[in-house]
């Protein structure tokens, strides 16, 4: 490491989706800015074992559903033919080119990037510890934190077998078991699951709340419910797994919930029961830093943390534990550093489920509302009545917007369809900027498209929706 620097102003620790937006940021504005990240390629878990390469299967798996509903429109094709290597190579590819790109806007930007291991000797002094044994220390005058998150594993699930795997070993798509197991019905067991499904393994979800993705209001999940159903062999809610053994036959799981036969044996299980934040053993008890137990750290608004010269941004200053959330943090923390009037102040932050179908939502919720006993008026538009959905044959679809009922008011967006996750901008936009219903209705919405949807909704505030007639209450 003789040639690497021994100071900068400033050291991200972390190359995901907030850690390169803040060196990246940083550099923009004059800083010197140094990168440390562990992982071999920059991009974090979003990039390397998460979002990106999840998404790139996920397109797979729509594409042979697509395939095989095509024949009620007319259009028959042959059984597809999987080619396990040639699907991980396009995964690997994708992941390849986006690493590669910020390796490039590291060099246009003057960010010194170091593959290497940060640990906090001090408030002003990391350690960075590399693969090959060698390590360093080097100070900074400022330093933000972006560590990550990493799969939460149960110690009883941990039985010493790979064929027990957490999300990472299942995006390498070791093989196409037979039978697998998803312990989790969140949207990371739901996206894996659906992924072996369309590839042809039988899957069975096991999830021990009283029903899956449960961060969602149900009328959201319903059409998806009602979608895997058809595609996967059973999913279990009110449901626990007790324990795994691993037999020569398989993994044995032994499950407890009402009608849900048990044991029962498997190829694969995935463990997809949330993340844990890897604020701990990093060296940030040797600063002024406060690390809660689970591992999360204290961050005010502005993302500072109990010690003025370190930041914290991303999965690891708390929930939602989203890449999205951490970028927007990222502008946050460094427009703080240069005196600029920044907060992490946004009440929309978006959610998506990138199942088929997609669901997505911001802001308010109906489920919160009811917890909090705030009025509001609650419109749903069906995609029944949407000509676009028609054509594309995918008709199970719902928009739904929550408004003030005083001010009309846009507080909450909700949509559970083909393409949610990009229709949900609208929505984010909406309440973030504190639009009301008659500025999303009277804005022209292209036709026939699925944006049309949240127009229409919109309409049902104040007046009628044009294709969907309520007969009104006396």
């Amino acid at each position: 490491m003789s040639n690497e620097p021994t100071h900068a102003q400033l050291i991200v620790v972390g190359g995901g989706p907030g850690g390169y937006p803040a060196a990246f940021e940083a550099a923009d504005h004059g800083m010197d800015v140094v990168l440390v990240d562990q992982d071999p390629r920059p991009g974090g878990v979003c990039l390397n074992r998460g979002c990106i390469p999840s998404k790139a299967l996920l397109h797979i798996a729509k594409l042979i559903h697509e395939a095989e509903e095509s024949k009620a429109w007319g259009v028959t094709f042959e059984k597809p033919t999987i080619d396990l290597d040639q699907i991980r190579s396009f995964k690997e590819s994708v992941v390849g080119k986006l690493t590669g790109g910020i390796k490039q806007l590291c060099d246009a930007r003057g960010v010194k990037l170091i593959q290497a291991r940060g640990e906090f000797v001090d408030s002003s002094t990391l350690k960075l510890s590399k693969e090959d044994g060698s390590s360093s220390t080097m100070t900074f005058d400022h330093c933000i934190v972006a560590v990550g998150s990493r799969p939460a594993f149960p110690r009883f699930l941990d039985i010493g077998d790979d064929r027990v795997m957490d999300s990472t070993g299942a995006l390498s798509l070791p093989d196409i078991p037979g039978k697998l197991l998803v312990i989790g019905g969140g949207y990371i067991g739901l996206e894996m699951g659906s992924v072996y499904s369309a590839l042809g393994s039988e899957v069975t979800v096991v999830e021990m709340l009283d029903d899956i993705l449960m961060g969602a209001d149900r009328d959201l999940v319903r059409p998806l419910r009602k979608r895997l159903n058809s595609q996967f062999k059973a999913i279990h809610t009110s449901t626990k797994l007790n324990s795994l053994k691993a037999t020569d036959a398989g993994i044995v799981a032994e499950l407890e919930g009402e009608g849900v036969d048990s044991p029962q044996t498997f190829d694969r299980v995935l463990i997809s029961v949330g993340r844990i934040p890897n604020g701990l053993g990093i060296g940030l008890e040797n600063t002024k830093v406060e690390v809660s137990e689970r591992g999360f750290i204290s961050v005010d608004r502005n993302m500072r943390t109990g010690d003025p010269k370190i930041m914290a941004i991303g999965d690891v200053a708390g929930e939602p534990m989203l890449a999205h959330k951490a970028t927007r943090e990222a502008k946050v923390a460094v427009e703080t550093l240069l005196g600029e009037p920044a907060q992490f102040d946004n009440i929309a932050i978006p959610a998506v489920v990138f199942t088929d179908p997609e669901v997505a939502w911001c802001g308010l919720t109906e489920a919160e509302a009811k917890k909090t006993g705030q009025e509001v008026n609650i419109v749903r538009f069906p995609w029944a009545a949407s000509g676009r959905a028609q054509t594309i044959g995918r008709t199970e679809g719902l928009t739904k917007m929550i408004f003030d009922p005083q001010t009309e008011r846009v507080l909450g967006v909700g949509i559970v369809g083909p393409g949610a996750g990009e229709l949900i901008a609208e929505g984010v936009l909406a309440v973030e900027t504190a639009a009301v219903a008659r500025d999303l209705a009277e804005s022209i919405h292209a036709h026939p498209t699925l944006s049309e949807t949240i127009m229409e909704s919109a309409e049902g505030a104040f007046a009628q929706a044009t294709h969907v007639y309520r007969p009104k209450r006396k």
